[in-house]
């Protein structure tokens, strides 16, 4: 990747090499441990360190206390697949959510048909969301993004399981709530357990003769 209009030294430019490099082959970004880690750095400060003078100099952005949530700025982003959108059927426990493994099919739509543009399809399982009119086997449509506002719907991962679920920030822990009455909400703990938000829901399709 070139960012000649960005003035970065060698050791920015070595750590967001690896973050395009590690989205690109994971499906989603490195935690500052993993950028530790794959770069031989002593300490996961300084990974830190060097993650937030790329913030500063907006070439990424994160939110702070969440894993996974770096996203690159000053990259333009993927093209969709000439296939179409793929639409993610069962996640396999740590498998990146689009692995070749989890994509059923593509499906012929333009993603422009939602706003903001949808990036793939999710088959949903079970019937948690049922009282926000999502039902199993409908198809969400999912716009990628690690940054999302208080109440919204989103594909969320909980270390290797992937759920969708709306959102609620409570200080150092979060509340998935499902929009099913039987239901309790899942409290995750933000200092003990990862999570990653993984879209974006921005619409739903219904296929069959109840649509």
């Amino acid at each position: 990747m070139s960012e000649s209009s960005i003035d970065l030294t060698p050791g920015q430019q070595r750590v967001l090499d690896f973050i395009l490099a590690f989205q690109k082959r994971e499906g989603f970004p490195p935690t500052h441990a993993e950028i530790a880690r794959g770069l031989g750095f002593r300490s996961i400060n300084a990974a830190s360190e060097h993650v937030r003078r790329l913030r500063r100099k907006g070439v990424i952005d994160y939110s702070s206390g969440l894993a996974r949530s770096i996203r690159v700025m000053a990259a333009g982003a993927a093209p969709s697949s000439p296939r179409g959108l793929p639409l993610i059927g069962s996640v396999a426990a740590g498998q990146p959510l689009l692995a070749e493994e989890n994509v059923e099919t593509h499906l012929d739509l333009n993603p422009a048909l939602f706003r903001p543009r949808a990036d793939y399809f999710l088959r949903v399982r079970g019937d948690s969301m049922i009282e926000a009119g999502i039902r199993p086997g409908d198809l969400v449509a999912v716009h990628r993004q690690a940054d999302i506002r208080e109440g919204q719907v989103a594909v969320i991962r909980i270390g290797d399981e992937v759920t969708l679920k709306r959102w609620r920030r409570r200080g150092r822990k979060v509340l998935l709530e499902p929009a099913n009455r039987r239901l309790s909400p899942i409290e995750v703990d933000l200092r003990t357990q990862d999570v990653a938000i993984e879209g974006l829901l921005v619409g739903l399709l219904r296929l069959g003769m109840d649509a």
